[in-house]
């Protein structure tokens, strides 16, 4: 007898108590969700709850743990130089109209890539976000029904993905019971079945480089990933890094899915873009979102070189030193920023590798 497949929706369990009253850091776990993102309730946490948002003139000042904890998070600065989520968002929405009503053969979908850290996963996430809040406001619950809607769908496609793990991955999302004896087939068809009736309408599927079609395992599961977006009634859209360059693209299977997908490349910000500097447009809106007591002003534009050198443009490295440095200026008590400061700031591998000058190798003679 087959377990019929069910949406778990039930809300995260309760908050564990504080502990270590007397420690001048904050509990990490205080403002996490108890569910990953890449379940249904993690990600109805994400999308429902309000991004942090800067500091405005005549707000009551925050205290020092909040402060930490608005640091950590990723606030979202929107500058009118960058264009890549705007365009995403509008591909997205036509993508969605495009294939709401076929149904015979895969839907068109879209694949975002760059090189890492350039913001595509902020920037699906944040689309994803935006579906999901405009239609539970244009098709709220009806009274008394028993599941919430799940209009969007996010996951991970694991290392080594095989046909039957990624579908797992589909299956965990929404809570799908999957036992080990479970077929491939099988837990396909509880995907299929409990998608649809959920009615998810966008699936955003990251890490999508990680599949390799030249192989075997890859061969099945992205021969997987077809069937379901011929199958789920939903627009599917893919981040990667490099996909172009990737074996995704190669062969028989790859020209399937080079012909129905678009792309959209998110790189670096360049320090110039015809008359506008969109980096230094970036970086005076981080700026100004910065919740500390003596920063001075204008600090980041002055700088602007500096960082676009120390970040290669990349979105996420330039944010992780900005949040980092943010919360040292609050931990050591300086209360502000300083090139000084920066420069203290450990990186990733790749901005550090990026930044690292480089030097002529001279010939030495005996």
């Amino acid at each position: 007898m087959t377990t019929r497949p069910h949406i778990t929706t039930t809300g995260p369990a309760s908050k564990p108590a504080r502990t270590g009253g007397d420690s001048p850091w904050p509990d990490a776990h205080d403002n996490e969700p108890q569910w990953p993102i890449t379940t249904w309730q993690g990600w109805e946490h994400f999308a429902t709850t309000p991004p942090p948002t800067p500091p405005q003139p005549g707000d009551t000042p925050r205290s020092t743990e909040e402060r930490l904890v608005y640091h950590s998070a990723s606030v979202t600065v929107r500058t009118p130089s960058i264009t890549t989520l705007a365009t995403l968002a509008t591909q997205v929405r036509t993508l969605m109209l495009l294939g709401h009503h076929q149904q015979t053969t895969a839907r068109p979908s879209l694949i975002v890539t760059g090189p890492a850290e350039a913001g595509k996963t902020t920037a699906l996430l944040e689309v994803g976000r935006t579906c999901h809040l405009a239609h539970t406001r244009k098709h709220p619950a009806p009274p008394g029904r028993t599941h919430q809607q799940v209009p969007v769908a996010y996951l991970l496609v694991p290392p080594g993905a095989t046909a039957k793990t990624l579908a797992t991955e589909f299956a965990r999302y929404l809570g799908i019971p999957v036992t080990t004896r479970m077929t491939q087939t099988q837990i396909t068809e509880a995907v299929c079945h409990t998608y649809t009736a959920a009615g998810v309408r966008l699936v955003l599927i990251d890490e999508i480089h990680r599949l390799n079609p030249r192989t075997t395992t890859g061969a099945e599961a992205t021969d997987l990933l077809k069937d379901l977006t011929e199958r789920i009634r939903a627009t599917f859209v893919y981040t990667g890094i490099d996909v172009a360059s990737t074996p995704l693209f190669a062969g028989v299977r790859g020209a399937q899915l080079a012909g129905r997908a678009s792309l959209i490349t998110c790189g670096p910000l360049p320090a110039r873009h015809g008359q506008t500097r969109p980096f230094t447009d970036l970086i005076t809106d981080m700026e100004n979102a910065l919740d500390l007591n003596r920063h001075t002003p204008g600090t980041f534009p002055r700088h602007a070189s500096y960082l676009h050198q120390r970040t290669a443009g990349r979105i996420g490295s330039l944010a992780r030193l900005i949040r980092q440095a943010a919360i040292t200026a609050i931990c050591d008590g300086t209360e502000r920023i300083t090139k000084k400061a920066l420069e203290a700031i450990r990186l990733d591998h790749l901005a550090e590798e990026a930044s690292r000058p480089r030097t002529r190798r001279t010939a030495t003679t005996a």
